[in-house]
């Protein structure tokens, strides 16, 4: 039998026979699905299942004859931990389940059978774990082997890269180096804090870090392991915190997965004579000297994506300081709200593209890529898909970065912010189609009573509506509007929560996303200092944002029309849309509105994104039915038809994912301060409870 993905290969290849062979992960012979036996326990190796975050694997127990069969296997409960945000998606790997947990991002195996704790490692405390502001999103662990010995790779809120034995979670032998702070490992960590300080030339303390007047550099991702190197990422302070212009570059690291030595920096921002130097002018036009010293970040804070075949790894970025007002630079300013490609040996740019230049809007690219091998016009087709929070997908081949289909830029509206002078153009994918809301007018208000949609223009009459990349307006600005609308906004479109999902041997990409508008207003920069207690940087822009008008539908129900929130699939060897259903099942508050008195308004949607995980058989995302009852739904992939529904204990956050360990497939939710597994056979007794 033919495989026609090379993803469907890789993710074959991370199949075991039995529980204590070694996992099956790149380089071993593949295999084919006829292959897939009762027995097989198959893997989950990255939070996404694969390098290629598709969050799927060739895994058949589960199907649409038994889906409703399914039941509690066990829930592992976090608050030991503090585990409170749900955004760690496990991996399932060689017999273990691991994940992270809590402020502290405590690293935990669990018994996949029961969900008992086998061990867990917590990093000591400094100051630079305790100022992050991305503590519990850790999001997951990385993987190797060294020495035919598994290997779990985390980046902790202090920036500190830690591996530990995956069977015992004692600390690598013989990797990384001192950290002077009391309470640290002799061996199995790496500072990275203090290369990004000896690469920057800024002054270093192991418990403080790097010192606040230049920035703060932190985590909320896992690394990326490809091939030899640990590719490790960062975050900074969330944007709509920051009113100064300086902060450290998000610059990406390459790290030795055995040693722990540094091998390489890539230039987030680039230095002087760099490829992309011109792209940064300061807020007169002249062109800055020492970008990198003058402002910062352009972080990469969401999970990457990697083809260990061509050792390449896919990095998408947040814009530079600040969100929401840039007076102070001029310029596209790369590598900002990009895709770049790495190579993950060197660090040297393969090809990158800027989806969206000098980004105000805070549309940073907040999910991984996904890679597929596609039919493109009759040709076998190396791809990653990246969508957005502007409810775009940016499809390149993944090894030239040539777009399947054509970008075109086209003109956007400029800004009336004193200062600010914004690109001219943005990047318009023309295929495949939007999959939903850009821009706001009136034909996108709720519309079941003519009533309810001229409440709703009253709604927003104080909001300046537009297009896409409809641009943000300063408080006291001579239009009387108390704030601009850009749609999709801060959570519209796809964001964190949302992760696409794919099904490699179709070459289907799934997105979830949902509707929603942003409408900051950006005010004296010193003003909202004023509310942060240890704000990073020193000298002040002009504007800063600030949190503007509450925007309400008309008596309680959502503003805009539905459905609410979506799950649509894109067939990327065509670059159509397949079918897209809602999320979920109409809320009772709109189904049971006194407006909608005898309106059958459809399923709405739940407005919720959809948690995906994808199999042989079937998509399962988890959402809510219409009495708020969370829900794991299974579609069929190909036509979207629901195959069935099935109560959980409590509502999914952020990702799901699914393995199979000695012949029995798991669905594992991400509820919380909780794990919750299902299957068909429910709990197992193995001596004792689950904790």
């Amino acid at each position: 039998m033919k495989i026609k993905s090379k993803h469907l290969a890789d993710g074959l290849r991370r199949m075991s026979a039995v529980r204590g062979v070694a996992a099956a992960v790149v380089g071993m012979a593949m295999a084919t699905p006829a292959l897939v036996s009762a027995q097989e326990s198959i893997d989950w190796l990255t939070l996404g299942s694969d390098y290629a975050h598709t969050r799927y694997i060739p895994a058949s127990e589960i199907n649409a004859d038994n889906f409703e069969n399914l039941e509690t296997a066990w829930v592992w409960d976090g608050s030991s931990f503090n585990a409170s945000s749900g955004r760690a998606t496990p991996s399932y790997i060689d017999g273990i389940l691991y994940t992270v947990a809590g402020d502290r991002r405590h690293v935990v195996a669990i018994e996949p059978q029961t969900g008992e704790t086998i061990w867990s490692y917590r990093e000591p405390h400094t100051f630079r774990y305790e100022y992050s502001m991305r503590k519990d999103y850790g999001k997951g662990v990385a993987y190797s082997e060294v020495d035919g010995r598994g290997v779990i790779y985390i980046v902790s809120p202090g920036f500190f890269l830690t591996a530990l034995d995956a069977k015992t979670g004692a600390p690598l032998e013989d990797f990384g180096h001192e950290i002077g702070v009391e309470g640290f490992p002799n061996t199995g960590v790496v500072d990275l804090q203090k290369i990004i300080a000896e690469h920057n030339g800024y002054e270093f303390d192991p418990y403080y870090g790097i010192p606040l007047e230049e920035g703060y550099i932190t985590s909320s991702s896992p690394p990326i392991v490809v091939n030899d190197t640990v590719v490790v990422g960062n975050s900074a302070e969330q944007g709509y915190n920051q009113t100064r212009i300086e902060n450290i570059p998000g610059d990406i690291l390459g790290i030795d997965k055995t040693s722990g030595e540094h091998k390489w920096t890539f230039n987030i921002i680039p230095d002087k004579g760099e490829f992309g130097w011109d792209t940064w002018q300061d807020g007169d036009g002249n062109q800055l000297e020492d970008p990198r010293a003058y402002t910062g970040e352009n972080s990469s804070w969401a999970p990457m994506a990697a083809d260990p075949e061509r050792d390449m790894v896919y990095i998408n970025t947040n814009s530079a300081t600040i969100d929401f007002y840039r007076g102070h630079t001029q310029g596209d300013n790369l590598y900002g709200s990009s895709l770049i490609a790495l190579d993950a040996s060197t660090g040297e740019r393969q090809w990158h593209f800027q989806l969206v230049h000098k980004d105000i809007w805070n549309f940073d690219t907040p999910t991984a890529p996904v890679l597929l091998d596609v039919m493109h016009e009759g040709v076998e087709t190396p791809v990653v898909a990246q969508v957005t929070k502007q409810a775009f997908t940016y499809v390149f081949n993944r090894e030239t970065g040539e777009p399947l289909w054509p970008i075109e830029e086209r003109p956007v509206p400029q800004s009336t912010v004193p200062g600010e002078i914004l690109s001219e153009t943005q990047p318009f994918p023309t295929k495949p189609e939007a999959y939903d809301m850009q821009g706001l007018t009136h034909d996108d208000l709720i519309d079941f009573t003519p009533e309810l949609r001229e409440q709703a223009i009253e709604a927003i009459s104080n909001f300046k509506i537009g297009p896409l990349f409809n641009p943000p307006l300063h408080r006291d600005n001579d239009e009387g509007y108390v704030a601009a609308l850009w749609c999709p906004g801060d959570i519209g479109g796809v964001n964190i929560d949302g992760p696409a999902a794919a099904d490699p041997t179709s070459g289907t990409l799934f997105v979830t996303s949902r509707k929603n508008c942003t409408n900051r207003i950006v005010a004296p920069a010193e003003e909202r200092d004023a509310m942060i207690e240890l704000p990073t940087g020193t000298t002040f822009a002009r504007y800063a944002s600030l949190r503007s008008a509450l925007l309400r539908g008309p008596q309680g129900l959502p503003l805009y029309k539905p459905p609410y929130s979506r799950i649509t699939a894109i067939d990327l060897n065509t670059g159509d849309h397949k079918w897209f259903i809602p999320v979920g099942e109409t809320p009772d508050r709109v189904k049971n509105h006194p407006a909608l008195e005898g309106i059958d308004v459809g399923n709405t949607g739940s407005g919720t994104v959809a948690p995906m995980t994808v199999t042989a058989t079937m998509l399962m995302y988890a959402s809510q039915q219409s009495d708020g009852t969370p829900t794991l739904f299974a579609v069929n992939k190909e036509t979207g038809e629901q195959i069935g529904k099935v109560a959980v204990p409590a509502n999914s956050r952020y990702g799901m994912m699914n393995f199979q360990h000695e012949g029995v497939q798991y669905v594992v939710l991400q509820t919380g301060g909780t794990l919750t597994a299902l299957s068909l056979h429910g709990p197992v007794d193995m001596g004792g409870p689950a904790h």
